[in-house]
């Protein structure tokens, strides 16, 4: 119930979502049919996902030569998502779905990643799907997207590979025309595929009738080479086993293979593998070679699949946050139970007075509190990205470009602030339970272990920096850090009349003053390797200056909401931005100084030094 309490507080009272049946798109709904899809989703992450989060844990995916195995409760779990009908949430009533704002399918799905982020939900089949929607034909998006947001088929992304990790310039996964005759052709341009993926999570299991991958891989030029870099990368719909026009299966498997499972510290209960594509393994038509269909234009595959990437850093952020959260709560539960030691002061060390719960402890509520800033802040800042999208899909011209340039510019702190503040979180709740927090009697030690991979996968953290600094700040001019700097200073403007609120209006107005000055510090030489050396504690500022406006932000709504402050949850709220400016925000110092100066010591110390 704190968690429904706080989406209802953001969703309501803050982002005032139900505006947004004001709007065509969103006519059928109400306050009433958002609470229906959040109460609905509540109860299925209860019953279906959280009973069973350590069983997934430690009953991982096994390969038994066939197939791959996985626990009853994951297929219980996948089958009552589907159902729930959020897969299709946010897409046209024609295609299944139940047209809700994105900022509602967000908070909806935020449930189940406090549940069992291990057990999973539908992120990447709904990103999948919704990237064909956009650059799909017809066809496309009626036999594979369709049946994705139905149910019947789920989807993967498939980009990385053993030798090329993260540098998808220099992946070797081929693409060739393949001429041979069948029924699929109306499905888009054939090609072959042959090449390894690496690090693809739900690329095998049996969950659902399909699985539909889509595979990043270069077409060869006239002469047979692959082109260098990413310009020559596209993009192509690879399904497990092959489907007709009509969206039927037609019995043949495809040429991709499970090559091997990925052991991983976290996410246990999700298989990530290692696939061939077009080993030989399952030859169609007795030729080697998977067979993938064209998505978009040729050399256009990174296009296309950022379509998907941007949306999943989204998904990743609220991941981190809900695991943040999670462990939260069960500190939070496990401070306000165990008694531990005496208070200090004038007869604290007196064995013969009773102990007194570990909450009362002021080291403890320390921890406690920063948890609960960094989760709350972190799915406040989720919660605003979401909002923003519902504004770029239904807001007039103007309004929607705005949103388009801010969430351009948020996007990689959405991902990467969540995904190192909420570890960071997960860490204090180990700290919380104290030697029991390492074992394996309470959960804190895997929630630490599921948030882990969130700083590495859909984009390293170093990535986010790199984009944030030398591609986000400076696109269109500057103009998308323009308007973020605009709706902070009127933040500010509003916050600073408040006497309770005067001193953090300063305070964020200094900060953001700092940001810019370092950011164009970091650039006035124009060399991107003096610029980027600093790339992640420049991040980690600027994403520190974001959440100290979105908590403004938040104790400026819970004011409005509650003058007196009255209620605990509201007291709760505005603690928590007073920590967070207190204890947080002064640290950006640091992390500027040496992108302000340019600092190379990282960059320069000699190979051997190290």
């Amino acid at each position: 119930m704190k968690l429904r309490a706080t989406l209802d507080f953001l969703l309501n009272d803050w982002l005032h979502t139900t505006e947004l049946a004001q709007r065509a798109r969103f006519s059928d709904h109400s306050r009433e049919t958002f609470d229906a899809v959040l109460d609905t989703c509540e109860r299925i992450a209860r019953e279906k996902f959280a009973p069973f989060n350590r069983l997934v844990d430690v009953q991982e995916p096994h390969f038994d030569g066939e197939k791959v195995i996985l626990p009853q409760a994951t297929h219980d779990a996948a089958k009552a998502y589907a159902e729930s009908g959020m897969l299709s949430a946010a897409q046209d009533f024609e295609m299944g779905g139940m047209q809700l704002p994105y900022s509602v399918e967000a908070a909806a799905n935020a449930f189940f990643a406090c549940a069992s982020v291990s057990i999973g939900s539908g992120m990447l089949t709904t990103g999948n799907a919704n990237l064909l929607m956009v650059h799909g034909t017809e066809l496309q998006k009626t036999v594979f997207a369709k049946n994705e947001f139905n149910g019947r088929f789920s989807g993967t992304m498939c980009l990385s590979e053993p030798q090329a990790g993260s540098s998808l310039s220099d992946i070797t996964t081929r693409a060739v025309p393949d001429g041979a005759d069948f029924e699929a052709e109306a499905l888009g341009a054939r090609y072959r595929l042959k090449g390894n993926k690496m690090w693809i999570s739900s690329g095998e299991h049996e969950l659902s009738e399909n699985i539909i991958h889509l595979v990043l891989a270069k077409i060869p030029d006239a002469k047979g080479a692959l082109v260098p870099g990413t310009r020559g990368i596209s993009l192509f719909i690879v399904p497990k086993k092959l489907v007709g026009v009509d969206g039927q299966l037609t019995g043949v498997r495809n040429d991709v293979a499970l090559a091997g499972l990925n052991h991983k510290l976290g996410w246990r209960g999700t298989t990530n593998t290692l696939l061939n594509f077009g080993e030989g393994k399952y030859p169609v038509a007795g030729e080697p070679g998977a067979v993938g269909y064209l998505v978009g234009k040729p050399g256009e595959g990174l296009r296309c699949m950022f379509h998907m990437m941007n949306e999943a850093r989204i998904g990743v952020g609220i991941a981190a946050t809900m695991l943040g959260l999670a462990g939260y709560y069960a500190s939070l539960d496990y401070a306000k139970n165990r008694p531990q030691g005496r208070p200090m002061g004038a007869g604290g060390k007196d064995p013969s007075q009773p102990q007194v719960r570990i909450i009362e402890h002021s080291d403890v509520r320390r921890m406690l509190l920063a948890q609960k800033a960094y989760g709350e802040g972190a799915l406040a800042l989720a919660m605003y990205c979401a909002r923003l999208v519902d504004e770029q899909h239904t807001a007039d011209a103007a309004a929607a470009d705005e949103a388009r340039l801010l969430l351009e510019v948020l996007t990689p702190i959405a991902k990467s602030w969540p995904s190192e503040w909420c570890l960071e979180a997960n860490s204090l709740a180990i700290q919380v339970h104290g030697g029991y927090g390492y074992t394996r009697d309470f959960p804190v030690e895997q929630y630490w272990r599921d948030n882990r991979l969130n700083m590495i996968h859909e984009g390293a953290h170093g990535i986010q920096a790199m984009d944030l600094l030398g591609r986000k700040v400076l696109m269109e001019n500057g103009r998308g850090m323009q308007l973020l700097a605009a709706r902070m200073q009127t933040t500010i403007a509003h916050a600073a009349p408040i006497p309770v609120l005067a001193p953090y209006a300063d305070a964020l107005g200094k900060a953001l003053a700092k940001v810019g000055a370092a950011t164009q510090a970091a650039w006035s030489t124009g060399a991107p390797n003096e610029a980027l050396a600093n790339a992640v504690p420049y991040m980690q500022a600027f994403g520190h200056t974001v959440l100290a406006w979105v908590w403004l932000e938040v104790a400026l709504a819970t004011l409005e909401a509650d003058p007196a402050q009255a209620q605990p949850a509201s007291q709760g709220r505005l603690g928590a931005a007073r920590f967070f400016f207190h204890y947080e925000l002064p640290k950006i110092a640091a992390w500027l100084n040496v992108v302000q100066s340019r600092d190379m010591t990282c960059a320069t110390l000699s190979e051997d030094a190290f």
